[in-house]
């Protein structure tokens, strides 16, 4: 997870880590941990919106499917606020930190500690990956990009996108 701040065009990390898990032997545990760290850093930070990493396919089907059971859970938290959830792909993460939607999580971590001028790069890279999460929704405008708007209220919220 990373937590940002946004103030003007200033940034500021609050906070970022990872939630080990290794140590609870069943999935739903596992889980219910999620659920439990993901409120309670709601609870503290109180954030106007969430972005999350979107679910990607890899070759292993059992790791997407316990993968997308994690996300829903941290999107149980933010909705149980009714705060607003944007899901990024990965590759729009990268490109819109980096320049390169095929970049490293190395050169994520790198240009992150450029970006947000922090002292060393964050050790845990999944960490490192949420914040570039966190500032890839800021570079897209910090709005929800769901479709779950009907056309009328997109229009209304953006006249000058009208011709």
């Amino acid at each position: 997870y990373g937590v940002i701040l946004v103030e003007g065009s200033k940034l500021s990390v609050l906070q970022l880590g990872v939630i080990h898990l290794s140590k609870y032997s069943s999935h739903e545990l596992k889980l219910k941990k999620i659920f439990e760290r993901v409120s309670h850093i709601i609870e503290e930070f109180e954030p106007d919106e969430v972005a999350l990493e979107a679910p990607f396919y890899g070759k292993n089907v059992q790791s997407m499917l316990k993968l997308g059971r994690a996300q829903g859970v941290a999107m149980a938290a933010a909705l149980t606020r009714e705060i607003p959830i944007t899901e990024y792909a990965p590759k729009k993460v990268k490109q819109s930190v980096t320049g390169n939607g095929n970049a490293s999580k190395e050169q994520v971590a790198a240009m992150l500690q450029s970006i947000l001028k922090l002292k060393e790069i964050p050790k845990l890279l999944d960490a490192s990956d949420a914040l570039a999460v966190a500032l890839c929704h800021h570079y897209q405008g910090g709005k929800p990009q769901t479709s779950a708007k009907s056309w009328k209220a997109f229009l209304s919220d953006n006249p000058g996108r009208l011709k």
